[in-house]
């Protein structure tokens, strides 16, 4: 089996590419007072993707110029290291910068990394290394260093992950992740949908791999959050899985579950007629049958969402690209 960088050598060969950029490590800054010295974490993964062999490049994504991290970044680029600073009016998000990110790479290798340590930079020549026979590859920091409250929280995530959507990671919140360009090119994210991205890839067809990178001890600081964040996780899940189970089929969904809650209230309803016709029992002050008449109201209301999803799926299905050709064997 070829090595990425054997892969390379035979592209350079045959089309006499002498520099072209082979690499893109891409790093969004969402967080400035968290981030490492940026100047350190970049000679450290500068020091360790030399190590892969291939001609690379860095682009950092921030927002704004007021933190030191634009300054810092500005030194790096008057010294003449090779990076491209993106800078933004203000964060609009990890999933957007990493979208700007992915516009402005020129790799046919795009790498993500955070600003601060997750895993044993070390080992990221061989993460690279992963992805000869794969799309992408995510990486999952074992052994965990961090507390047993960090350890509990994702094992409950990736639990209600694997309920709705039988996907077997590990580790979807590590910000390492290396793939191919063909991946960036088909898959877009948006809002908070960064951690969901192998998820995504993996709805077009794209083999994701998931290998095990120690964990940094620099990492190991405990995370307990707001309510509300645990909150816009729940949602961002279920949207996840509205996105991946029924963007193409809605009626399936809003259909499915308009006719449960239709069901049951007319059910409802007329266990409460056949009351009041053979057991003379009086409907006048009951809120059982206002009740059943809601569920009714709203089973039908469900129902029609799913078919007005439906029309507009249709109308613009010539316009939808739910397939992705790996090869033409001609």
């Amino acid at each position: 089996m070829s090595t990425i960088k054997e892969k390379f050598e035979s592209v350079r060969t045959s089309e006499n590419g002498t520099g072209a950029i082979e690499l893109s490590v891409i790093i969004a800054i969402r967080d400035p007072e968290r981030a490492s010295p940026i100047e350190q974490i970049y000679y450290e993964y500068k020091q360790q993707i030399e190590r892969a062999g291939l001609r690379y490049e860095f682009i950092f994504v921030i927002g704004g110029k007021d933190s030191g991290v634009f300054k810092d970044l500005c030194r790096l680029k008057e010294n003449g290291e090779r990076i491209k600073i993106l800078v933004f009016a203000k964060f609009y998000g990890e999933a957007t910068a990493l979208n700007a990110g992915f516009e402005h790479a020129s790799g046919q290798i795009v790498l993500t990394l955070p600003a601060y340590r997750q895993v044993d930079s070390s080992a990221i020549p061989a993460v690279i290394e992963a992805l000869s026979d794969t799309d992408m590859v995510i990486v999952r920091r074992w052994p965990r260093v961090d507390s047993r409250m960090n350890r509990l929280q994702t094992r409950f995530f990736h639990a209600i992950l694997r309920k709705l959507l039988g996907v077997s990671f590990q580790d979807m919140t590590c910000s390492i992740r290396v793939m191919k360009r063909t991946v960036i090119e088909h898959v877009h994210m948006y809002g908070d949908q960064q951690r969901f991205f192998p998820i995504l890839a993996g709805r077009f067809g794209f083999k994701v791999k998931e290998i095990e990178v120690p964990q940094s001890k620099q990492d190991a600081f405990p995370r307990v959050y707001k309510a509300g964040v645990y909150v816009r996780r729940l949602l961002d899940l279920l949207s996840i899985f509205f996105l991946v189970k029924f963007t193409a089929k809605p009626l399936r969904f809003f259909g499915l579950t308009g006719f449960s809650v239709f069901s049951i209230g007319l059910l409802f309803s007329l266990v409460l007629v056949f009351q009041r016709l053979f057991m003379g029992e009086a409907l006048a002050d009951r809120p059982a049958l206002l009740f059943g008449v809601l569920l009714i109201v709203l089973g039908i209301l469900l129902f029609a969402i799913g078919l007005v999803g439906e029309l507009i799926i249709f109308v613009h299905a010539k316009d939808l690209k739910e397939y992705r050709i790996e090869e033409i064997v001609n």
